[in-house]
């Protein structure tokens, strides 16, 4: 009897660990092999999520980062996206809107979505409907050799309200000018080439000066990215490498860790490469005002694809990595700004009175998002191949006309308006 009472128990155990396993959802999570330490944290993520709870098995793909959005866009044509996905920024509004994203309103509390910084859920929402969350978002300011700024007896700005205005800017980039050390007083990283650099790094510089890459209300790009602030924005750029303010052909990414250049335009990424080379003369100093202020913003996102059976367990998966304490070992490694103000306090660099903390102000402040359009895709090519032939010497008005062309075109062949 009390055999039969043991193999009983066996049969029974043995039950409940085979429905137990057959309970487990399986997803598929695809992900862009960005920088190492990226990798390791996403993979120690799934691994642990795995280990913690056996409702929900995630299986991790890892696709190259250079051809990513290629493979992304195939498997949405042939219909076999995975569960879950992340995608650069400026690129869901055009997944959204062909239908391959899931809303995520549903699963996001009015309270945790209050904890985003206004920039996720700007690059996130389309049309109303929320379709990705980042981990992190990305940060654009200007980089600073403070033994440069200091000979000159230039300020060193505490915030965003207190940042350089126009004619304080120019006056210092003509001061650093004249120094005997200073090749270059701005280095724009031009050397990162003709692509998304130039849009999220110059688009800036064009709103900050009032004009835009297309009207955002009416769609239409005609008379905002060519109109008269767009033209004083491109002139005005243009002139800095005529003048020799900037190199228009910079050697490779040394200029401002050798000294050459004074001051850099550039973004977070760069902090522990200058931080190394300059130590405590690195300081960080806020966009500046033109006829207003804006900083670049946007970076990799999670959404639920619609080709998912299983979104309710796709977003358990989510939801684990967009707590606090996993978005800091994510933004630990990879120098980006944790995307919830909860996260930010976590975090040394980030935190209030942090060496970083301008890009979390500014990303709550005067950040703008690239067009959250479908017609995305053709407006950065068109305003990205303007500024590489305004940089190269072409016309501006010329130019500025025929991005102008090329974007309202496009829209109008996607039937946006």
């Amino acid at each position: 009897m009390k055999r039969l009472s043991i193999l009983a128990l066996t049969v029974f155990l043995t039950l409940v660990l085979s429905v137990s396993v057959l309970a487990a959802t399986e997803i598929t999570v695809w992900y862009h092999s960005g920088q190492g330490g990226e990798r390791e944290v996403i993979q120690d993520q799934v691994k642990r999520f795995n280990s913690i709870q056996d409702e929900v098995k995630v299986n991790l793909v890892q696709l190259p980062e250079g051809s990513y959005n290629e493979q992304v866009q195939a498997a949405a044509v042939a219909g076999d996206l995975p569960d879950v996905l992340d995608l650069d920024g400026p690129f869901i509004a055009n997944y959204a809107w062909s239908g391959y994203l899931y809303p995520l309103n549903e699963f996001v509390t009015p309270e945790m979505e209050k904890d985003f910084l206004p920039s996720i859920l700007a690059q996130g929402y389309y049309q109303g409907k929320l379709y990705a969350l980042g981990t992190f978002d990305s940060g654009l300011a200007i980089w600073g050799n403070k033994k440069y700024l200091d000979a000159i007896r230039a300020r060193i700005p505490k915030g965003v309200d207190d940042a350089w205005t126009f004619t304080e800017f120019m006056e210092i980039l003509k001061k650093l000018k004249e120094h005997p050390d200073v090749k270059y007083p701005l280095d724009f990283k031009i050397n990162y080439g003709k692509g998304e650099w130039f849009t999220y790094g110059f688009s800036p510089i064009f709103q900050a000066f009032g004009a835009d890459l297309i009207d955002r209300e009416k769609l239409v790009a005609e008379g905002t990215i060519n109109g008269p602030a767009a033209m004083a924005a491109g002139a005005w750029f243009q002139a800095l490498f005529e003048k020799g303010y900037a190199n228009p052909n910079p050697p490779g990414d040394t200029e401002f860790i050798n000294g050459e250049a004074a001051l850099s335009w550039v973004g977070h990424w760069v902090y522990n490469q200058y931080k190394d080379a300059l130590g405590d003369n690195l300081v960080l100093i806020p966009m500046p005002k033109f006829a207003g202020q804006a900083t670049g913003m946007g970076s990799w996102a999670w959404s639920i694809t619609t080709n998912s059976k299983h979104p309710e367990a796709a977003w358990k998966f989510l939801e684990f990595i967009l707590q606090p304490e996993e978005i800091v070992k994510m933004t630990n490694v990879n120098g980006a700004v944790p995307s919830r103000l909860s996260a930010t306090k976590l975090s040394e660099v980030y935190k209030s009175g942090g060496q970083l903390d301008v890009f979390v102000e500014q990303l709550q402040t005067i950040a703008i998002e690239r067009p959250v359009t479908p017609a995305y895709p053709v407006i950065t090519d068109a305003f990205a191949t303007a500024i590489d032939n305004i940089i190269n010497g072409s016309d501006v008005r010329e130019e500025l006309n025929n991005a102008a062309r090329s974007i309202d075109e496009e829209i109008e062949y996607m039937g946006l308006r």
